[in-house]
């Protein structure tokens, strides 16, 4: 593995400093902790917000009021903070806070398919297929900075529907070693599956989730005598064993442990801990209408928000969530009337809330799905998926914000200005993090050096 000469080491792990009940720098206030962090070089967190579905540019932040009305559809545009820039009468509070967002409506290079591993990796699901697959960011994070003394995974994965049941954010080439924690949320935020994929997560099992609790019987002492047996029973396959893959998996059992027996990622997730005040700020005043697709979200899926910001103060370092259900081939625009609340109570919400805590500079947020919309108003009240453009929102990190990158014809279905690929958007977050994805490298399986990026460059403007 070879990092970017640019990246700094990691004297001081932010986890040392962001963890759930931590003591040891009791007296810093968090603020004090993060300027502690930046003069050790520590780098930063990223959030992904997946718009399961595929999200219409047209009804979201790029509106076409003088399209006309079989493509334009019914939603009024409304001004933003940015002279000239509308954004569809859905999103008021994204509007009116747009100078902490940039928004990106040219994102263009989608490989069409309806999970969310493009918007994991930026590679098409079928690169370098035969040994794995591309990893994920967070998988990627988790080998180039987890260790298993870790008391918080590097990578959890809280996404539901098509990303979970396709298994989107997945360790790839890495092996599962590096594969995401990913706590069943499913009684804190229902999301009803389509038929089809109901049966796609029978064949995965239970092997889907991670559990966060020990089995009533086991003790810390005879987990721990378990993880050391397994350890000296395995000695002569790990001797024969040139991908290092049984080392890794031992250090993967071990964080396992250790997160297991310390209960601070479970508490991290418990939103009884959290200030009620907060949990109501976080929760939109919203009434849910009787056109509610069974696929989509209730109110309370803006928690969501808040148990990333939860996890990201506990010390991981990505978060994957999922807001559905974008795919609207049929109602689209009474679906959205119930959808586009949420997203912008959610974003605008988590956004604040980091930068009154001092925290945005070290977390990116960025929102996006697997393509845009058809600007074309299907026969059934629907917009179908238009691969050739799609929106993007992205906040915090310490980029650029206040700004409307790229553009698009009068009706939305094409670029005509600043194309963005998916890639240029993982080179701009890798960044954010600290590390040169074009200069990186990390081994497959075969022991060849595999760059994290093999094109695409930071967004200029964002950096």
């Amino acid at each position: 593995m070879t990092r970017a000469p640019f990246s700094a080491p990691d004297q001081l792990s932010r986890r040392s400093f962001l963890t759930v009940g931590a003591t040891a720098f009791g007296a810093l206030t968090l603020p004090q902790l993060l300027a502690a962090e930046s003069a050790t070089g520590t780098r930063k967190s990223l959030i992904f917000v997946h718009l399961d579905g595929g999200p219409p540019q047209m009804d979201t932040i790029d509106p076409k009021p003088e399209a006309p009305a079989e493509l334009r559809g019914e939603f009024v545009p409304i001004a933003t903070r940015f002279p000239g820039i509308q954004f569809c009468e859905l999103m008021p509070q994204l509007a009116q806070h747009a100078d902490r967002f940039s928004f990106i409506r040219s994102l263009v290079g989608s490989a069409g398919r309806h999970d969310g591993f493009q918007c994991q990796s930026g590679f098409h699901y079928k690169d370098l297929e035969s040994m794995g697959g591309r990893p994920a960011l967070g998988s990627v994070m988790a080998r180039l900075e987890g260790s298993p003394k870790d008391t918080a995974p590097t990578f959890i994965d809280l996404m539901q529907g098509r990303p979970l049941v396709r298994n989107s954010a997945r360790p790839g080439f890495l092996g599962p070693a590096y594969a995401p924690f990913r706590p069943d949320i499913s009684q804190m935020f229902q999301r009803e599956l389509e038929s089809g994929m109901k049966n796609e997560l029978a064949r995965l099992g239970e092997e889907h989730s991670t559990s966060l609790s020990l089995n009533g019987s086991l003790t810390v002492n005879r987990l721990t005598s378990r993880t050391d047996l397994l350890r000296g029973l395995d000695s002569i396959e790990r001797s024969v064993d040139s991908s290092g893959m049984m080392d890794a998996m031992d250090q993967f059992t071990q964080q396992a442990v250790g997160i297991l027996t310390s209960g601070q990622l479970a508490a991290a997730l418990d939103l009884d801990q959290e200030d009620p005040q907060v949990i109501e700020r976080y929760t939109p005043q919203v009434s849910v209408s009787h056109d509610r697709f069974y696929t989509a979200e209730g109110p309370k899926s803006t928690l969501k928000f808040l148990l990333a910001r939860r996890l990201i103060e506990a010390g991981v370092r990505v978060v994957s969530l999922s807001i559905s259900d974008f795919d609207t081939h049929s109602s689209n625009f009474p679906r959205m009337r119930n959808l586009l609340p949420l997203v912008d109570h959610g974003l605008t919400t988590l956004v604040n809330d980091l930068t009154e805590r001092g925290l945005i500079d070290d977390v990116t947020i960025i929102a996006w799905g697997e393509f845009g919309r058809t600007p074309r108003i299907n026969d059934k009240g629907g917009r179908d998926h238009w691969p050739r453009v799609g929106p993007a929102i992205i906040a915090g990190g310490g980029l650029t914000m206040g700004q409307v990158i790229g553009a698009t014809d009068r009706t939305a279905s094409a670029v005509t200005e600043r194309p963005v690929t998916y890639k240029d958007v993982f080179a701009t977050l890798y960044q954010s993090l600290g590390i040169d994805a074009l200069q990186t490298t990390i081994l497959d399986p075969r022991g060849r050096p595999q760059y994290l990026l093999d094109a695409g460059e930071p967004i200029r403007e964002l950096v």
